[in-house]
């Protein structure tokens, strides 16, 4: 669990590639470790992680931001889709596909609001993406009240008047989709697809649950009780993980 937990520290935390992870293993802690190891390591921690991101988001704000931003996988472009919630700055959905059609963006808002107070009416923020309002479509056939409604921020300028209104949040879901961009800078495109979805649920795990953010006056979007005592990133690893196992 040790060798492990550090593993995740260099390669998702850090945002440092796998085959400089493995080095470090070696040649600092003296842990006999392949880069194919630090690897393994993801693809074995992410289901856990994901059943904990999961359990452990909470409630989450009426109003969200939503984008999609590309990936390569095989040399192919892929998507992956981020809602973020503007008081916390916790990442409320995350899902990557081949498309940035309508299925995946409905996939991502409905867990988005998996977790919205009943009384809550959803508004998501996002792009022009013809399939962010087909979405919003297919999941408001579904709820008789407290319908979901959409805002679109068209281009780089405001050019129009909702465009000036929601603006920041826009900026919010960007500044995001950079911050993940830098930790997969490191991988230089993904070899399979349970890669890339291994990382970015890791990556999530440590954007709400770790990592301290300016604006929350450097807590994590998402303090647990569990995890503010422990001081190193390993500790905190080994304690999502432990928590993890346990959950059904």
């Amino acid at each position: 669990m040790n060798t492990l937990c550090i593993a995740l520290t260099f390669h998702i935390s850090l945002g440092i590639s796998a085959r400089k992870t493995a080095f470090i293993l070696r040649n600092v802690f003296q842990l006999p470790a392949s880069y194919q190891t630090v690897l393994n390591y993801t693809l074995y921690a992410a289901p856990f992680c994901h059943k904990f991101n999961l359990k452990f988001k909470g409630p989450v704000d009426s109003t969200q931001a939503g984008d999609e931003t590309y990936i390569k996988i095989t040399g192919k472009h892929a998507y992956t889709f981020f809602f973020i919630t503007p008081t916390r700055r916790k990442i409320s959905a995350y899902h990557i596909d081949d498309t940035r059609d309508t299925l995946p963006a409905t996939i991502a808002m409905n867990e988005a609001i998996r977790t919205v107070d009943a009384g809550q009416s959803p508004t998501f923020i996002t792009d022009g993406n013809p399939a962010y309002p087909a979405g919003i479509h297919f999941l408001n056939e579904s709820r008789d009240t407290n319908k979901i409604s959409h805002k679109k921020v068209i281009g780089l300028q405001n050019l129009d008047s909702e465009s000036t209104e929601f603006r920041p949040f826009k900026q919010l879901i960007e500044r995001l989709n950079r911050t993940y961009k830098f930790h997969i800078q490191a991988a230089n495109g993904f070899n399979s697809k349970c890669g890339a979805i291994a990382l970015t649920t890791l990556f999530v795990t440590y954007y709400n649950f770790f990592r301290p953010h300016s604006s929350l006056n450097y807590e994590s979007p998402v303090p647990l009780d569990a995890l503010l005592p422990i001081p190193t990133l390993q500790g905190k690893w080994a304690k999502v993980l432990s928590t993890a196992f346990s959950l059904n």
